[in-house]
């Protein structure tokens, strides 16, 4: 019930979000004299809607996006006697570039208010390395789960190497084999590659102990250098468990420029992502074929939905909002890029008229009429020809080979 509950309140997200988006549009069309004939919400057949002022609004069936007509927004339009002075392709450039602006601004908006909101209301991971503090004592885990279980550790039983030599959690090691370590990764690293028996220091209720450790070997997912995906390898463990930092806190005001610096790093991360989508299409295509789904290829609507789902089973109300938020952003980032029908692809045209008009001036010639966009339909139909394939086929390694980001 309660993962039902989350998809749907996932889905009601990712509904809003679109509706916001085409609210920037016909927000910012109205208040700089354009007419907004129509707003609706999903495409094909109509549920239901009514009429308020000079604009329909309405709700149709398929939930895959929406629109905002405002009319005259090229010069293909057909426009009434009436309409014809509130015409979008006659009014100033600027006012154009921002009516097409406001639906991606709203997604950055929505994107950087759900930021404040998870800062104020969880906090966020701490960026600084965990200390080398002992949380708790564990057996070694033989072997480890690869991303499909979310680098999980295989189950073992009994006490491990280093309880049987003594460590209590607590306990801060202060060096390995005589080495000096501040952080449990250069513990983990110095443990990585002995053999036999680590010499551990550690700090304890203001002594200094020293603790010889047999190691064990086990296997566990490393990153070597030179690159980025981890590899299964060999290693030796002892069985401690660091300590897990507190998240960061935040007040109203403090977590205000907080808000802007991890929106900083998600519109990065975002840009990034967009622009290896073409990489992805193989391995979508891979999981689509029996292959393993990885974590970082590209989702529908539907399996974000699902994840969500599963982030309010879990009660993981974090990631719940992070994702959601995600999705904001890249939607804005998507929508810039310079190809009809997105918004960007209307703001080049717009950038296009003004310079081929400043050349023409230049020249001493008038300026030149609006954008023929039937010149602009092949491009417009390969890219929705494209873009509309790969979305069937995220959905379908949504459906068959879904992503399982909690194990």
């Amino acid at each position: 019930m309660v993962f039902a509950f989350g998809v749907v309140l996932f889905a009601l997200g990712i509904g809003v979000s679109i509706a916001l988006h085409e609210a920037g549009h016909m927000w910012t069309a109205k208040a700089l004299g354009m007419k907004v004939r129509r707003y609706y919400i999903g495409f094909g057949p109509k549920i239901f809607s009514f009429r308020r002022g000079e604009t329909e609004y309405g709700l149709k069936a398929l939930p895959l996006g929406g629109f905002c007509d405002i009319a005259g927004m090229t010069a293909l339009d057909e426009m009434t006697p009436e309409e014809e002075p509130h015409a979008m392709y006659k009014k100033a450039a600027w006012k154009r570039v921002v009516v097409m602006s406001g639906g991606i601004a709203m997604n950055f908006i929505l994107g950087l208010l759900l930021i404040y909101a998870l800062l104020l209301g969880w906090g966020a991971t701490t960026t600084a390395p965990a200390p080398a503090v002992v949380e708790k004592l564990s057996c070694v885990a033989p072997t480890q789960y690869g991303q499909d279980k979310n680098w999980d550790l295989a189950p073992c039983e009994g006490g491990g190497p280093a309880e049987a030599a003594g460590i209590l959690p607590g306990d801060r090691i202060t060096a390995v084999n005589g080495k000096p370590v501040d952080t449990f990764k250069e513990v983990s690293a110095a443990i990585r590659d002995t053999t036999g028996t680590v010499d551990l220091t550690v700090e304890r209720g203001g002594q200094t102990l020293q603790f010889p450790v047999a190691v064990t070997s086990a296997e566990r997912y490393v990153t070597v250098p030179g690159s980025t995906t981890p590899e299964l390898t060999k290693v030796s463990a002892v069985g401690i468990v660091g300590v897990t930092p507190e998240p960061e806190r935040y007040n109203a005001l403090t977590a205000v420029p907080a808000a802007f610096d991890f929106t900083g790093e998600i519109m990065v991360d975002s840009v990034k992502a967009l622009a290896d989508i073409p990489s992805k299409v193989g391995a979508l295509w891979e999981s689509v074929t029996g292959g393993e789904r990885a974590l970082d290829t590209p989702i529908s609507v539907v399996g974000a939905s699902v994840i969500g789902g599963e982030a309010a089973e879990r009660a993981a109300w974090p990631q719940f909002v992070m994702l959601l938020a995600s999705i904001n952003f890249f939607l804005g980032v998507f929508n810039i890029l310079p190809l009809l029908p997105l918004d960007g692809g209307h703001i080049a045209v717009v950038f296009y008229e003004r310079i081929r008009d400043w050349f023409r001036a230049r020249r001493g010639l008038i300026a030149g009429g609006p954008v023929d966009y039937t010149k602009l339909l092949p491009i417009t139909y390969v890219f929705i020809v494209i873009g509309g394939a790969f979305m069937l086929l995220t959905l379908t390694a949504d459906i068959v080979n879904p992503i399982k980001i909690f194990g």
